[in-house]
């Protein structure tokens, strides 16, 4: 009994912010943007979307591309690092709003790595035969996120809005390396116990380096702080995620290649036998070192972090809908996800579409 990917869907948020739009908040341009990261524009959350409302859709459209109903699921599983509230996350919100009562449900907190590592989770529980069918779902509103103010919202959203003063676009531009990146939105799998000969999840590879953790992190918040949340932390800017791009670039283009590998080799595969790769769109340029360093032709490389940005635990299942969508990924594809993300999580899923 194997997991086969059954359906998938995304849900993509209405706003749309390109570069241009970022270039009259801070000191940027849409010359210097892509040539660091590939990307071109965003999506934002409206302000009355949470990380589970951009979900449902998602979940909706995976479950009808699978062919089933909320009532044939019998477990979720929710990766995001922008949960609802604090506690108890998002699947149970999602859960109820997609109409699952007492359905199981659970949160996974690995950031970047996240779909991976849900992947992994759901195959191991249909595996043990305990399920047959489980709903993934990986979802960001990172524009919570934005240090912006009220009138630096106007000027992003309204071409037409008078200039940020001076001081302002400073203040907004301390953290342009950051800003410029993040994108919301969801995707969601359907993995679904099947006994076809040689599809489904084949295999995994995951690792964690609890040493490189404050690589990628948030300074604010949690039982680590006397009270877990306090005003001299909003003062003091630490609740705005801390990125060491450069260090977090060299792990990427480094382990990326070698899960991959590790993996491949666990079954007696090169690189030559896999039909695509999707990999955590968090940078274009570390996707190209790894591509590069895997020796992969462009046909079997799919990116889409050109048009949405860094959606984290978003990325694989929506690039893996639109390769779908694009013929890219087809029936019996032996295609292969991998990422990184905060923690440090990384890994790699065999799976034969």
């Amino acid at each position: 009994m194997r997991a086969v990917i059954a359906g998938t869907g995304i849900d993509i948020p209405p706003i749309t912010v390109d570069n241009h739009a970022l270039a009259r908040i801070m000191e940027t341009s849409d010359e210097w943007i892509r040539t660091r990261s590939g990307i071109v524009e965003r999506h934002y959350a409206s302000p009355d979307q949470a990380s589970s409302d951009l979900a449902v859709e998602a979940a909706r459209r995976a479950m009808a591309n699978a062919g089933t109903t909320p009532d044939g699921i019998d477990y979720l599983i929710f990766a995001t690092m922008t949960p609802d509230h604090y506690f108890p996350g998002s699947a149970p919100p999602l859960q109820e709003k997609l109409g699952m009562p007492d359905t199981p449900c659970l949160d996974i907190r690995q950031q970047c790595a996240g779909f991976v590592y849900a992947l992994q989770l759901g195959d191991a529980l249909i595996r043990s035969g305990q399920y047959r069918r489980v709903l993934l779902v990986g979802a960001e509103a990172h524009v919570m996120f934005m240090p912006w103010s009220e009138r630096t919202w106007e000027v992003v959203l309204d071409p037409e809005a008078a200039p940020l003063s001076e001081e302002e676009r400073r203040y907004n531009t301390q953290t342009r390396d950051r800003t410029v990146l993040f994108g919301d939105g969801a995707g969601a799998v359907v993995l679904e116990a099947r006994e076809e000969d040689g599809r489904g999840i084949i295999d995994h590879v995951l690792h964690t380096r609890g040493s490189e953790a404050k690589r990628l992190w948030v300074d604010a918040g949690g039982s680590a702080y006397r009270p877990y949340f306090h005003p001299d932390m909003y003062a003091a800017d630490q609740h705005i995620p801390i990125v060491e791009g450069r260090k977090v670039y060299a792990l990427a283009v480094t382990l990326m290649p070698e899960v991959t590998l590790e993996l491949l080799a666990r079954h007696g595969l090169t690189v030559d036998d896999l039909d695509l790769v999707i990999m955590h769109q968090a940078n274009l340029r570390i996707n190209e070192a790894v591509q590069k360093r895997l020796g992969l032709p462009d046909e079997k490389v799919f990116n889409n972090i050109q048009r949405y940005g860094n959606t984290t635990a978003g990325t694989i299942p929506i690039a893996l809908h639109e390769a779908i969508e694009a013929g890219r990924a087809k029936p019996g594809d032996l295609v292969c996800f991998v990422g990184l993300g905060s923690g440090l999580n990384w890994g790699a899923v065999l799976c034969r579409l």
